[in-house]
């Protein structure tokens, strides 16, 4: 009896003398995480995991975000959503002092992990490392350089993760995420572009894991994560710490600057000053030109790319690929012409009051364009139409024969 006792006293120490057995590896392995940078590229910042072996004095850090834009075909491949990316190396020091001459700060988490856990992810990054199997393809909201940090941390090191929730209650989208970067970073030019070619599928609300793929995103669900029932992180610490200089402020933006255009032409469309009406005569050339090339570009993007980011894209309604034809007839006085115009104020004044149901968050600065192509739409479809010149040449023929007739 007092046998049973006394081992059932010594068996919760056995488990835990079991549990903390002394780490052996060596290694620790953290997770860093990049603020955003200057450029478009790298206006979502950046993450890459740091593997330090002190037994082997090696630092390094592997880096999924590496791409070669001195291909040839890089554009191309780029336009068809076809972006190769690769896992690099770099010495830590290295990493560091890129990211300081770019003024970007650097968060480090060192996570907690048992040492078997750590070198099961240290031989998975090795092999990922060798050079027939470094390159894959990118999806910059599914599969970049973040959610492989990510995935390979989940997945290879054996540990039991679990991500709660970081997500407010009313979830955002794929474009909510995206736009609040870009806005702090005054990218307004960016933020249209994007606008205009992705397509509704980034108007779905993310889930918890689908806005890890932004880093800072990354960042919050490990500071909330457990592994294998305990925090997955054990220590956070600021590596590198640089004041980013603020983004500059300009009135250049779209919404300003169509705008101030719409204002133009709409006062310009009620003179009857002669260079007037031939100033509008080139703008709605260019003007309609420049629209359907949008449409005809959104189209195209729509079809070619190998992922769904332009697809089911709501602006193709406004920015008709019809016009890119249209405008280099725009100045001719025809009755189907007439019509076109016509249909297009419609549709125009169309998708203007449908604005708040159309599933797609369209930009701001779409709403002047949208003004611009229902004032020009509206001249043009009630411009008085020059009569065919066979009718012309029966009315001269009657009234010559009216005159033979009275002589």
């Amino acid at each position: 009896m007092k046998l049973s006792r006394l081992l059932l006293f010594l068996f919760p120490l056995f488990c835990l003398s079991a549990a903390a057995q002394p780490d052996t590896s060596h290694l620790r392995i953290s997770l860093l995480t990049c603020s955003p940078g200057a450029e478009l590229y790298s206006t979502f910042g950046h993450t890459a995991i740091r593997v330090t072996d002190s037994a082997r004095r090696i630092d390094m850090v592997y880096n999924y975000g590496t791409f070669d834009d001195s291909d040839p075909n890089f554009y191309a491949k780029f336009t068809r959503g076809i972006m190769v990316y690769a896992l690099s190396r770099h010495p830590y020091q290295q990493f560091l002092a890129a990211y300081y001459e770019e003024k970007r700060s650097v968060i480090e988490q060192t996570l907690q992990l048992t040492g078997d856990q750590k070198q099961r992810l240290n031989a998975a990054l090795k092999l990922n490392a060798l050079e027939k199997n470094r390159y894959y393809n990118y999806y910059f909201h599914t599969d970049n350089c973040t959610t492989r940090a990510r995935d390979m941390i989940v997945q290879k090191t054996g540990a039991s993760v679990v991500f709660n929730n970081i997500l407010p209650e009313k979830r955002p989208t794929f474009r909510n995420l995206i736009h609040s970067y870009l806005d702090k970073a005054g990218q307004n030019w960016s933020k249209l572009g994007i606008d205009l070619l992705l397509g509704s599928n980034l108007d779905l609300q993310v889930t918890n894991e689908q806005a890890m793929f932004l880093p800072d995103y990354l960042l919050n669900g490990f500071d909330n994560a457990t592994a294998d029932g305990h925090p997955l992180v054990a220590q956070k610490q600021a590596a590198l710490i640089v004041t980013p200089e603020p983004p500059s402020i300009t009135l250049f933006t779209p919404i300003f600057v169509f705008s101030a255009l719409f204002t133009i032409i709409s006062l310009l469309s009620f003179s009857t000053n002669i260079r007037a009406r031939q100033f509008l005569n080139v703008f709605d050339s260019v003007f309609f030109l420049l629209v359907g090339f949008i449409g005809t570009l959104i189209i195209t993007l729509g079809a070619i790319r190998i992922d769904n980011v332009c697809q089911s894209n709501y602006n193709a309604i406004w920015a008709l690929p019809t016009h890119l034809p249209i405008a280099f007839v725009v100045y001719l006085k025809r009755k189907w012409l007439q019509y076109y115009f016509r249909s297009v104020f419609v549709l125009t004044i169309l998708f203007a009051v449908c604005w708040f149901f159309i599933p797609q968050q369209i930009n701001m600065a779409v709403l002047p364009v949208l003004g611009i192509i229902a004032m020009r739409s509206y001249f043009r479809g009630n411009l008085p139409v020059k009569k065919r010149a066979a009718s012309n040449t029966t009315n001269v023929f009657r009234s010559s024969k009216t005159i033979n007739m009275e002589l």
